[in-house]
């Protein structure tokens, strides 16, 4: 049985299951083990996680009297609050930027904008490893190069904002310091008009988005890239760079202070346990509060040498559980709204047993997104792959599980969605 604890409850002899929190926060590079060494839970508690799941059918109890969660209550919970997103009202914040002239930009469907937007993720990838040479050899950023990518990450967004964010999550290792930056622009993006940001706050907020991490060009990319546990020393220097960035782009002008801020602070946490300041609550900017959430999604969805990233809906569930500690409660709601509660790529199990991949989302509902079903639990065979659209008049079908890609390994889920055969940048 799986439960929820507080990590001042956890003891030797317990079998940790998960941290709640990103693999960001802490220098582990498993979850899953039975807690053996003294050392290791001096270090467990070292870290700015306050919560775990254990599981007691491996592993030792709480002593009773012990509050815990189950499973069950964490996860009913959190359907009940998806449920409601729809009917609350959207929040509104502002950034200090003047309103600029109103561009405009035609729809697209998800296909055509998939196309595009695998054109931008090439020329994006090229300019940001650009980008962070030059900052390695002490040079300014490019601030106007910046903007006019943030310009065309913008504006894919605002055509389809599924095409971008769902295509630039599909990053290798290798590819992931750089696209990690232009992936959490479109997020940020996306964010912003969730918000109903007028066009310049929007390209501020996507600003954040691509230069929030520019300080990993002074890490090393044998430990960014460690396929291993990182050592005390070597967590250290990674939790270095907000700080290492902020003085990169504070040094060569021409920055807005708000990006500035986001990047020195998205790794902050709204309970004051994050870094580098230990700022809480209000006390974080809204752009840092921002970055904070759409850097954590990108982060657990994406692949890395150690971890393979968690399917997109799952990885909101799990957000879901931190937001208390970790986020701005409201703009996390507000970026559920912005991606969808099955986001693009999410594998989801159908009222008629079938499964599907979330191909794009509905423009009036988050619950019912176009689903490419291809296989039956059923027959337990694969299928000719079928659009169905939820939000269709008269369609029965209905989403009633999220499945985990790792259970089913299907070789091929990214190109279900994506119409792309490999990665296509």
């Amino acid at each position: 049985m799986l439960k929820r604890i507080q990590i001042q409850h956890l003891t030797l002899g317990m079998y940790l299951h998960e941290f709640c929190g990103s693999w960001m926060e802490h220098p582990f590079w498993r979850a899953k083990f039975l807690l053996k060494d003294p050392k290791d839970l001096e270090r467990i508690k070292a870290t700015a996680i306050h919560e775990c799941w254990i599981d007691t059918s491996k592993g030792l109890d709480v002593a009773t009297g012990t509050t815990s969660v189950s499973r069950e209550e964490v996860d009913a919970k959190i359907e009940t609050d998806f449920s409601r997103l729809e009917d609350l009202p959207p929040i509104q914040v502002s950034l200090p930027v003047p309103p600029p002239p109103v561009r405009n930009r035609t729809p697209t469907d998800m296909q055509g904008e998939l196309k595009m937007a695998a054109a931008i993720c090439v020329k994006s990838k090229k300019a940001v490893v650009s980008m962070f040479s030059e900052a390695r050899m002490g040079r300014a950023v490019d601030s106007v190069g910046a903007q006019s990518l943030v310009e065309e990450i913008s504006d894919s967004v605002t055509r389809n904002p599924g095409a971008l964010i769902s295509l630039a999550r599909l990053k290798t290792a290798d590819d992931y310091t750089y696209m990690h930056s232009v992936a959490v622009c479109a997020l940020m993006v996306a964010l912003a008009r969730q918000l109903k940001l007028n066009d310049e706050q929007t390209r501020l907020a996507g600003m954040a988005g691509l230069l929030h991490d520019l300080g990993k060009a002074a890490i090393p990319m044998s430990v960014l890239n460690k396929p291993g546990k990182l050592t005390d020393k070597e967590f250290t220097v990674v939790r270095s760079h907000p700080v290492e960035g902020f003085h990169m782009l504070k040094e060569g002008g021409n920055v807005p202070d708000a990006v500035l801020d986001a990047c020195l602070h998205h790794h902050e946490k709204i309970d004051g346990s994050g870094y580098p300041d230990k700022l809480q609550g209000e006390g974080i900017s809204v752009i840092a509060r921002m970055t904070a959430i759409c850097d954590v999604y990108d982060a657990i969805t994406s692949d890395r040498p150690y971890k393979s990233g968690w399917d997109p809906s799952e990885s909101l569930r799990r957000m879901a559980e931190w937001t208390s500690d970790h986020f701005d409660a409201r703009l996390f709601q507000a970026f559920v709204k912005s991606i969808g509660i099955y986001p693009v790529g999410s594998l989801v199990r159908l009222t008629s047993g079938r499964i599907g991949v979330v191909t794009e989302q509905a423009p009036t509902a988050l619950t019912t997104p176009i689903v490419k079903v291809f296989f039956s639990t059923k027959s337990d065979l694969r299928i000719p792959p079928e659009l169905v659209d939820l939000a269709a008049p008269g369609c029965n079908e209905k989403i009633v599980a999220r499945e985990d890609p790792e259970k089913w390994r299907f070789p091929d889920i990214n190109e279900l969605w994506s119409g792309f055969a490999e990665k296509a940048w």
